[in-house]
């Protein structure tokens, strides 16, 4: 199906997708099928989707299109349908039930387009004791004991921002999980509904570690495990300004590397010995207190020590290896990540920016030809 509405840029060209309105991971996932060039229209509340940012800046919305629509109007509903027949996915992040209540649930949806993939993002899921509860990402990763595997042993957890939960854990599988159903609806002709809960992709991301606790090679408490910071040559380290170096030269040819550029040859023999880990991590701990953050990425800069500088959020896109490879681009005034993973023969780029409310009716009216789109709502 061409579309005739943004540029085809990417794998995806051609792919119509429909997401109502939502903060957190339905927008990202959105976002992530717009960077791979499919034609995603956003259908915005007239009263806005409650993210307190300005739209101009919600790079969550760039490569898209929005419509305005009241799905409490009394034609609201049936313009979103009239949209779900001509999509290939729709993505919803409602709790369970509000979509049906609404008017455009996957029944309804699939009335008119039984090809349509219904794309359910949730933190609980859809069905389960906790399935109607409100929550945010650091409630769902709770649960799920991957939060409880943070920080540093005898502290509180360390919240890793809502990159564990909402994107990585929620956002992600969706993806797949769309991209999945449509490669089947393709082969047979039949949508379905996808379900993604933020807890179910979560505990996923978990199965290494289950599978290491099971052998015995991994410990249930923080900071006490190879890949947890309780190893001293898998974490980060303060500099003498203040900064942080990450360490983390597994092997032993780079742990070799690592404790010559250190300046503590002599703690080779430390790294397969636990009772001298403690002394490990005080000695390597005071020698990246000597120097600065900068002085140290000079010293370990071309080795394969595996040693990086902590890079702030602002630092990050000036590094000359993010630099060199494109990892984040200006458009409109913002600096954000390029659009992510690369393809060789259907490149992928940022076409527009954030998509403002309603900005973008009459064009998916006539490209979709779904004339109602601009109608009043009654």
């Amino acid at each position: 199906m061409a579309v005739t509405g943004t540029p085809g840029h990417g794998p995806l060209a051609g792919v119509r997708v429909v997401e109502l309105a939502g903060i957190g991971p339905g927008p990202f996932a959105a976002m992530l099928l717009a960077d791979l060039g499919a034609d995603v229209v956003r259908v915005d509340r007239p009263d806005g989707p409650g993210l307190a940012i300005d739209p101009a800046h919600d790079v969550t919305n760039r490569n898209k299109r929005s419509v305005i629509i009241d799905l409490k109007a009394e034609n609201g509903p049936s313009r979103v349908l009239d949209l779900a027949e001509r999509a290939d996915i729709l993505i919803e992040g409602y709790r369970p039930g509000v979509a049906e209540r609404l008017g455009v649930g996957p029944d309804a949806c699939h009335a008119r387009n039984r090809k349509l993939v219904y794309g359910r993002m949730t933190g609980w899921g859809q069905d389960g004791p906790l399935a109607h509860r409100a929550g945010h990402d650091v409630a769902y990763i709770a649960l799920t004991g991957t939060l409880g595997m943070i920080g540093r042993p005898g502290e509180a957890p360390a919240v890793p921002a809502n990159l564990l939960g909402d994107y990585a854990g929620g956002s992600l599988y969706l993806v797949v999980g769309v991209l999945a159903a449509l490669h089947s609806a393709r082969e047979s002709g039949e949508g379905q509904v996808v379900d993604a809960a933020i807890v179910d992709g979560t505990a996923h991301l978990s199965a290494m570690i289950h599978g290491m606790m099971a052998a015995g090679g991994w410990q249930d408490r923080r900071g006490a495990n190879l890949l947890d910071g309780g190893c001293p040559y898998y974490g980060t380290y303060e500099t003498a300004d203040g900064g942080y170096m990450a360490v983390g030269p597994l092997e032993g040819q780079f742990y070799d590397t690592f404790v010559d550029l250190l300046g503590v040859p002599e703690l080779r023999p430390a790294r397969k010995d636990l009772a001298r880990w403690p002394e490990l991590r005080e000695t390597v701990a005071a020698r990246f207190k000597t120097r600065t953050r900068d002085e140290w990425t000079a010293v370990f800069d071309g080795s394969d020590a595996c040693v990086a500088p902590v890079l702030s959020l602002r630092e990050a896109p000036t590094h000359p290896h993010l630099a060199a490879r494109g990892t984040f681009v200006d458009h409109g005034g913002i600096t954000q990540p390029a659009p992510a993973p690369r393809f060789s023969t259907t490149p992928t780029s940022v076409r527009g920016g954030p998509a403002l409310p309603g900005a973008d009716t009459a064009d998916v009216a006539r490209d979709w030809d779904v004339p109602r789109l601009t109608e009043d709502d009654a």
